[in-house]
């Protein structure tokens, strides 16, 4: 049976996850634009970035514009490919491949 990967497949970290795979190769949003897009705390949306941090899913980087500090989320390559996997697997366990 295909396994789903468990760090993807918390719902919110489906939806971060899914977001992010929106984007171009190297590209990253601001933390309180994808905040906005799923209309999640930001406890919240921290919580499961770390979690998809920790596997290194995700990259973080902070920064400053003008004396304002921004940190910006992407997708790293072992991420993407991890939600490539996680959706082939999903559709396997759904039988539609």
């Amino acid at each position: 049976m295909t396994e789903l990967d468990p760090v993807i497949h918390a719902a919110a970290r489906l939806r971060i996850t899914a977001a992010l795979a929106t984007l171009a190769d190297e590209e990253s949003i601001a933390f309180p634009r994808l905040q906005e897009l799923l209309d999640m705390t930001a406890g919240n949306l921290s919580t499961h970035l770390r979690k998809l941090e920790d596997a290194d899913y995700i990259a973080v980087a902070k920064t400053h514009q003008g004396r304002t500090p921004v940190t910006y989320i992407g997708l790293t390559r072992t991420g993407r490919r991890a939600f490539e996997d996680y959706t082939e697997a999903l559709h396997a366990v759904l039988g539609q491949r």
